[in-house]
């Protein structure tokens, strides 16, 4: 088997790989329970095959042979778990412009649930943003089709398109008694994956929004030019992961790296022993060594928990808000071939360095904060979480659903965020009475022993 080149972690799931099945070696140990399953498979396909015939000789209007299989492939995918699904060609392309960081249309991540599109998270300085579309909102019509009986893959591309082009969406929010129409004008989408300020005149602030091919170059960029600004002065590093829904697995390794000296990133397994795999970090911390707070939320997935859970378990890190969205899975991209787009399929789990499966279950934080949320969005202020999706992979134990995901529009009301200054400023509260890593109190980076 060649071992895959690269993994993504995303709702919307983006990156590219390559992997190959040898599959006839196995075929010549099979034992006789094993060639009654495989016949018995067989038989299965002989069945899809009558079906198939049968659709294109008697259904009312001449099908789209193409479209048939298509249709026949994705149903196969989508009914494995939440995150497998089929690309078509051009969703291929789309896929691969995306992870660049790239792309037109509207600003949205975006996945499926009950057959209608969920707002993930409004990515920054877009339409969507700019037209206040929220976390959570239900996007019910795309123009004047109905989203229901659409893939998400047939959503994603009906809202792309030609820039200065425009397209009504209609939403469901809860709190909001009437669905709401909103026109949005598509745009090239720039995905600028890192924001940073200086809080407080003696902290960094770091947001990454998503894990693209440009995020660890930004990461390093916003670092080095925050170190310049503050100076000597710098107490730390807040890195906000809130809402970032994930991406690149590679993205999330070297972001890791980036605050480790040595010790484990993540492990991901497979459903072979031999094909697990485990990352380590290189000595070299970006920050020299100073205090770091990584801010969660319900929002949090995938490549953002990878982040998260490198840097608690080794104590690098204090991470502060509410337990993260709960997605252990790795999904890669399998093209196949000139025209016949991809699969992205569920591959491998992930775990964090202590040996901990997330899947379900989520990164709980070092210390949770609520924040105050205005009573007109009280309803709308929990993700569900992937123990929630229908068909997601199952977790040892009690799996856990449901977390704050919303974040002050106003730095001044972001309780998270207050109580990372005061950390990083050496304030101690009822929140905060263990001391933070970096500084004066030694991080630590060995590899955790592994959990039983």
């Amino acid at each position: 088997m060649m071992r895959k080149t690269s993994v993504i972690l995303l709702s919307a799931a983006t990156g590219a790989a390559l992997m190959l099945f040898v599959t006839q070696p196995r075929a010549v140990f099979m034992g006789s329970s094993a060639r009654a399953a495989t016949a018995d498979t067989y038989r299965q396909l002989n069945l899809f095959g009558d079906v198939f015939e049968r659709v294109r000789s008697d259904y009312v209007e001449k099908p789209d042979d193409t479209k048939l299989i298509e249709s026949a492939i994705s149903g196969m995918l989508t009914g494995l778990d939440p995150h497998s699904s089929y690309m078509d060609a051009k969703s291929f392309r789309d896929m691969q412009v995306q992870t660049r960081g790239e792309f037109g249309g509207l600003g949205i991540e975006v996945t499926m649930e009950d057959g209608l599109i969920k707002v993930v998270s409004p990515i920054d300085d877009t339409p969507a943003s700019r037209a206040g579309v929220m976390a959570n909102d239900i996007i019910t019509n795309l123009d004047d089709e109905a989203v229901q009986g659409l893939t998400l893959n047939q959503a994603v591309e009906k809202m792309r398109g030609p820039v200065n082009t425009k397209i009504r969406l209609k939403i469901i929010r809860k709190g909001q008694d009437n669905p709401i129409d909103v026109t949005l004008v598509r745009d090239n989408i720039r995905v600028r994956s890192v924001r940073a300020r200086v809080e407080a005149d003696d902290i960094a602030y770091i947001r990454i929004t998503t894990f693209n091919e440009q995020t660890t170059e930004g990461l390093k960029r916003e670092v080095a030019n925050l170190s310049n600004q503050i100076g000597d002065k710098l107490k730390g590093y807040v890195i906000d992961l809130r809402n970032n829904p994930g991406g690149l697995l590679e993205e999330a390794v070297t972001v890791s790296d980036a605050f480790l000296e040595k010790g484990e990133i993540v492990s991901t397994r497979g459903r072979n022993a031999e094909e697990t795999q485990r990352r380590t970090a290189h000595s070299g911390d970006l920050t020299k060594g100073k205090p770091i707070i990584v801010l969660v939320n319900g929002g949090s997935a995938s490549a953002s928990e990878i982040v998260a859970g490198a840097l608690q378990d080794h104590k690098r890190a204090t991470i502060v808000g509410t337990r993260s969205f709960g997605k252990g899975s790795v999904q890669t991209i399998i093209p196949l071939g000139s025209g016949n787009g991809a699969l992205r399929l569920t591959t491998a789990r992930y775990y964090t360095p202590s040996g901990k499966s997330i899947q379900a279950k989520g990164i709980v934080p070092d210390i949770e904060v609520l924040q105050d949320v205005p009573d007109e969005l009280k309803s709308r202020t929990d993700t569900k979480g992937e123990a929630s999706l229908r068909g997601h992979l199952k977790n040892d134990g009690d799996e856990k659903t449901g977390s704050q995901s919303y974040v002050p529009p106003d730095a001044k009301d972001d309780k998270a965020l207050k109580l990372a200054g005061d950390l990083l400023h050496g304030i101690k509260n009822s929140a905060s009475a263990a001391p933070i890593p970096g500084g004066d109190n030694k991080a630590t980076t060995d590899k955790p022993k592994a959990a039983n």
